[in-house]
């Protein structure tokens, strides 16, 4: 953590401090709403300003059975935040994990993004990211503009999914009966990205009319961003030092689009009937320019960790224009009734398809003999190493016989079909709520496959295509913000790809080049999951407490489907497996005075193990000694949590509240990536004993514990004299803790945990000027576990926006969004600081517009 930011976070504390002192204060956060079914009549929908947002989310919170925070959709417009990730992280306990700097996933209290569920308007929805690595849903498809609220239930109600061990999160839709009358609103923006000043535009239009009975809405929003990311790698290090420097630069075009619409009829006797649609994508096209100096193949010279001097080292580049691609098809229908004397009654029908394929031709040749380098480097700040070619340097010198194309590609798509029914009703100072819900899914997936490889250098010419991979070097410098100490050019990918997909065609054609090896049998799976689930609540409120406790019960089931190759042989097999649960909870709120809320909170939990983890596909060596295995482990248990929640809520007069919350999770069966005896007759087939061999893949561990406390304060100054009184300060902090163990070592780090992560923002509002600066940051943490108890760090960082809103009417705001101001450099290490693997930074960005609202 750099010296300006630890001293921000130390005036920011200092500063809470101070504010504590006041004794005439009007605090806000935003927090949450309850859960369906808990406190509907209180559900205040949020239109205003900052301050009044925070007012209805303090609201909320209060009156909620269960512990959670919550960000209502147009506070979070006041963020510069695009999507659900960047809106969500500005929430207490929330930290969000970036790709190439765009907000894509969260991890709530420090823990694993796995452990995190999410459902939207109450259905639950899973990820099948990168090939079905992980059920974490990606929240970059989702725009936040889509959404009314976004609660993260940090404790668990039994009408909830169990498959949560930190919080689930539910995004809720805009209703259109939430306002009567005709409704437009919208926003265009258009600003730059400061690294090499590609564009950056947004739009979105929100129509909705309703009367005492109709309501209807439609709307959509598109975002745009085309970004250059500066990034070094380092291959290894070996005991003399770095074993190669990786020096790339990504030319990126990402784009999401958002269509959205609803209908909701009230005939005005309790029922109400509606049908909503919601379709999201997030594109990604990715050119990527790649060189790697391969220290460690040089024929002489010496090497070491700050320097160098080298010859004959060969240059290898990697090229392509790839394709990202994530689709959501979301419908539900639904209704609910109130007969009026306290039964209540939910119906909803889910239909869910989820899309995620990539496609990325990776072109690699490289130098050879006379054409490699010659060269030395300076490595004394390993962050930015400095290479200095001998003599001419010239990067059209690659040896286009040798090239080749890897066809790296994967899609994995999952079909849902979900019922959900409530129950509830209300006798006095007791409600009985009950329920059910059936989830039945198929997914189809193959992982991301690099296995196939297209010469396309040596087979060019056989097809009448040669390939020159020079021909392909611009005369365009890169526009980078590192230091290189070589200059290289644009290669031009777009016609690359261009020219290959041709050559392709043609080497499909003469017998060189067989598509459907792309993706290896071993590589597919077909699974299909079928969750049926009911549950039991009550809630009583006797005086100063509520109480609500209930049991859920989950009969899970599995059919999987793949196939082994071992000896070139292709076998199908398969595992199903049913497993039923129980999952009690109980959550106690009491009022010890007007202003102080205490809650207590417990629960079991559950985390199923990503859809590639458990595959059955697998690759077999029976040569080895011992054999081994490349593949899921279908035989893995899930993770079980029993979880513990306590908080303090002071709320002072008018609008304000300081709260501190503290958790422990006990986790058992925690998932890893290891190489370990198989120990199961599953792959013993054709006469050969195999529950010897070593599978690598993932594996359940003992158990595991993490824990932290949160601190939260928001304070408008309002004792502040004249315009002063428009100042406020939003601020959170938690620090957390924990470690899992294995049948061979202990106290091994849980991925994505930051044992710190902070949150504050000063604010000013007030004569139609609305402003706010933010900042976040969280220290290190494990990102990537390679081989126990070691693996690739993320160092810590920070981000400082800007956003700024001014008022020209009741029905027009000005904007001007200011991210990432402080240009962060994302680094990765392994071992400590000194031996980074990657440094990466893509710049600030800047967007300015204008918002309507009719």
């Amino acid at each position: 953590m750099t010296l300006p930011s630890a001293l921000l976070l130390r005036t920011t504390a200092i500063c809470g401090v101070l504010l504590l002192t006041q004794p005439s204060v009007a605090l806000a956060q935003q927090t949450v709403a309850p859960e369906e079914g808990a406190e509907e009549a209180d559900e205040i929908v949020i239109t205003g300003s900052i301050l009044s947002a925070q007012q209805d989310s303090i609201a909320l919170k209060r009156n909620a059975p269960n512990l959670s925070d919550v960000a209502a959709s147009d506070a979070v417009g006041r963020f510069p935040d695009q999507n659900a990730a960047a809106a969500l992280s500005r929430l207490p306990a929330v930290a969000v994990q970036r790709d190439q700097g765009q907000e894509r996933y969260i991890q709530v209290r420090g823990a694993p993004n796995r452990w995190t569920s999410v459902s939207i308007d109450g259905i639950p929805m899973v990820g099948v990211d990168e090939g079905g690595d992980t059920r974490a849903f990606r929240f970059d498809a989702i725009p936040a503009v889509l959404l009314s609220q976004m609660v993260i239930n940090k404790s668990l109600t039994s009408d909830l999914q169990a498959d949560a061990v930190v919080a689930t999160i539910d995004l809720r839709t805009y209703s259109p009966m939430d306002r009567k009358g005709l409704h437009v609103s919208g926003d265009l923006g258009y600003g730059q990205m400061s690294l090499g000043g590609g564009e950056q535009r947004q739009g979105s239009l929100r129509l909705s009319w309703s009367n005492d009975n109709f309501g209807v809405v439609i709307g959509g929003s598109h975002y745009r961003r085309k970004q250059l990311t500066d990034n070094r790698e380092v291959g290894a290090y070996d005991a003399k030092g770095p074993t190669e420097f990786d020096i790339r630069q990504y030319e990126i075009e990402r784009w999401n689009n958002g269509l959205f619409g609803g209908v909701e009829f009230d005939p005005g006797n309790g029922l109400r009937l509606y049908a909503k649609a919601i379709f999201s994508e997030f594109n990604d096209n990715e050119q990527r320019n790649q060189y790697e100096f391969r220290l460690d193949r040089a024929t002489g010279g010496t090497r070491t960790q700050d320097s160098g001097s080298l010859t004959g080292v060969p240059l290898r580049g990697s090229f392509n224009f790839g394709e990202y691609r994530n689709r959501n098809y979301i419908g539900t229908i639904g209704g609910d009734y109130d007969t009026g004397d306290g039964l209540t009654a939910s119906l909803k029908l889910n239909y869910t398809k989820t899309e995620n394929t990539s496609y990325l031709p990776l072109v690699q040749a490289s130098t050879s003999g006379a054409n490699n380098l010659s060269l030395n480097y300076d490595n004394s700040n390993p962050n930015f190493p400095i290479v200095t070619i001998n003599g001419t340097f010239n990067q059209a010198s690659m040896t286009s016989a040798g090239a080749y194309m890897i066809a790296a590609r994967q899609k994995t798509v999952s079909d849902s079909y979900t019922a959900k029914l409530d129950v509830a009703k209300e006798m006095g100072d007791l409600t009985l709520s009950a329920g059910a819900l059936y989830a039945d899914r198929d997914i189809d997936g193959t992982l991301f496959s690099t296995s196939n490889l297209a010469m396309i250098g040596a087979q060019g010419a056989a097809v009448g295509q040669p390939f020159d991979i020079n021909s392909y070097v611009t005369n365009r410098p890169w526009d980078t913000g590192f230091p290189l100490g070589v200059t290289f050019n644009y290669m031009d990918n777009v016609a690359m790809r261009r020219d290959i997909d041709t050559l392709l065609v043609r080497m499909q054609a003469a017998g060189l080049y067989n598509p459907a090896l792309d993706t290896p049998a071993s590589d597919r799976y077909a699974q299909r999951e079928k969750t049926l689930a009911g549950y039991v609540m009550g809630k009583v409120e006797s005086g100063a407490l509520t109480a609500v406790g209930g049991i859920r019960v989950e009969r899970y089931s599995m059919d999987n489907r793949g196939t082994v190759i071992a000896g070139g042989v292709a076998t199908p097999l398969s595992y199903d497996r049913t497993k039923t649960d129980i999952f009690p909870s109980l959550n106690l709120k009491y009022a010890a005075t007007d202003n102080l809320v205490l809650r207590l909170a417990g629960q079991r939990g559950v985390s199923r193990p990503a859809y590639g983890a458990i595959r059955v596909g697998a690759s077999i060596n029976d040569t080895n000694s011992p054999g081994t295995i490349g593949g899921g482990n279908p035989m893995l248990r899930p993770e079980y949590t029993w979880g513990a929640d306590a908080s303090i809520e002071y709320y002072l007069p008018g609008n304000g509240m300081i709260s501190v919350a503290a958790f422990h999770r006990w986790v058992d069966n925690v998932l890893y990536q290891s190489q370990a005896v198989v120990s199961t007759d599953f792959y013993n087939f054709g006469g050969v004993d195999r529950s010897g061999y070593l599978l690598s893949g993932t594996y359940n561990g003992e158990s595991g514990k993490l824990y932290g406390v949160e601190f939260n304060l928001l304070k408008q100054f309002d004792f502040l004299p004249g315009a002063l009184d428009g100042l406020g300060f939003q601020g959170n902090v938690t620090l957390l803790d924990g470690s899992f163990d294995t049948p061979t070592e202990k106290d091994i780090a849980f991925q994505g945990m930051s044992k710190t992560i902070a949150n504050a923002s000063l604010f000013y509002e007030k004569y139609g000027i609305s402003a706010r600066v933010s900042y976040q940051w969280r220290s290190h943490w494990l990102d990537t576990l390679g081989g126990l108890g070691s693996g690739e760090y993320r160092q810590g960082y920070e981000n400082l926006d800007v956003s700024l809103r001014y008022a020209l009417t009741d029905n027009l705001t000005l904007f001007a969004d200011l991210a990432n101001l402080t240009d962060e450099t994302y680094i990765a290490y392994q071992g400590t600081p000194a031996t980074p693997t990657e440094v990466e930074q893509i710049g600030a960005r800047y967007l300015f517009g204008v918002r309507f609202s009719f």
